[in-house]
C-alpha cells in the first residue's frame, strides 16, 4: 500500500438521521445531488452518531432506574445517577473515576470516557442519550455493501468517533468499526532507511484515516458527518477493528 497523494472531501446535504433510516441510500443520494461519486479504492468515513441513530441506539434518561452501584458512582463522579447506570450497563469495568469524568472499558473493548455515551448533537430532546452501536464492524460491513452496490465500486468503510487519550490533551479520531480497510499494518520484518530490521512496528491505518477525517467532521455544528478519503486504494481487506485492541496480556496500564 503505497501512495504519494491523498485527498479528502466531505459529503454535503446529509439530513438529520432517525431510527430505521437507510444510510447507504441517504449518502448515495446526497453524493448524487452534490455531483460527487465514490470510486474503486475510496474509503467512506462516517461519524458514529449517524450509525447509532439509524440503529435506534437511543435511551430516554427518564426510563433508567439507577441501582446502588450507579448511585455511588454518580456521587463520586458528580454525574446524574441515570447516566452512571447507563455507563455501567455499557461497560465491562470502570477503570478510573473522578469529579466530571468516568473512564470505562466498554463492552466492545474500547477504553474511553463515559463508555461512549453522548448527548451532543442528538436531535430529539434533552432526555435522550446516544449509545455506541452494538456491533460496529457489522454496521460498517452492511453500509459498505449498500454503498458499493449503489456506486458499482469496491470501497472501504470506517465508523469513526472522537476520543481523548491518556497523557495527551484534546480529542482525535478513532475507528470503532471498519470493513474493507486494512486496520493494522504489521511492518515487522521490513527495513528502515539504513537497513535495520523493524522488530515491533505496527501502523494503525484505520485510526489514522479516522483522525484525518475528524479534521473535516469537526466536533460542533459543522454538520459534515461523512467524509471520503481517496488515494490509499482500500476495499479488499478482510481485517476488522478488533485488531486495533491491545490484548490484555500486553496491556501495561490496566
Amino acid at each position: 500500500m503505497g501512495t504519494s497523494q491523498l485527498s479528502l472531501f466531505t459529503v454535503p446535504g446529509i439530513p438529520l438521521i432517525h431510527p430505521g433510516d437507510d444510510l447507504a441510500a441517504i449518502i448515495s443520494n446526497a453524493m448524487q445531488a452534490a455531483q460527487q461519486e465514490i470510486v474503486d479504492g475510496d474509503v467512506v468515513i462516517i461519524a458514529q452518531k449517524l450509525i447509532s441513530k439509524a440503529e435506534g441506539r437511543l435511551v430516554a434518561l427518564s426510563s433508567v432506574e439507577p441501582g446502588p452501584e450507579a448511585i455511588e458512582l454518580a456521587a463520586a463522579a458528580e454525574k446524574e445517577p441515570g447516566i452512571a447506570q447507563l455507563i455501567l450497563d455499557e461497560s465491562a469495568r470502570i477503570l478510573r473515576r473522578r469529579p466530571g469524568v468516568i473512564i470505562a472499558e466498554h463492552n466492545l473493548g474500547f477504553v474511553l470516557a463515559n463508555a461512549g455515551l453522548d448527548r451532543s448533537n442528538v436531535d430529539l430532546d434533552n432526555d435522550m442519550v446516544l449509545l455506541l452501536p452494538l456491533d460496529p464492524d457489522k454496521s460498517a460491513a452492511e453500509l459498505r455493501s449498500g454503498l458499493s452496490a449503489a456506486a458499482g465500486a469496491s470501497i472501504g468503510v470506517i465508523i469513526a468517533d472522537s476520543v481523548g487519550r491518556a497523557w495527551r490533551m484534546g480529542t482525535t479520531g478513532m475507528t470503532l468499526g471498519c470493513s474493507g480497510v486494512e486496520a493494522l499494518a504489521n511492518l515487522r520484518g521490513h527495513h528502515d532507511m539504513f537497513g535495520r530490521e523493524l522488530l515491533v512496528s505496527e501502523h494503525a491505518i484505520a485510526d489514522s484515516i479516522a483522525s484525518a477525517a475528524q479534521l473535516l467532521m469537526g466536533e460542533a455544528d459543522e454538520a459534515t458527518p461523512v467524509v471520503v478519503l481517496r488515494g490509499l486504494e482500500q476495499g479488499s481487506s478482510t481485517q476488522d477493528s478488533q485488531l486495533l485492541l491491545r490484548p490484555a496480556d500486553e496491556d501495561m496500564f490496566r
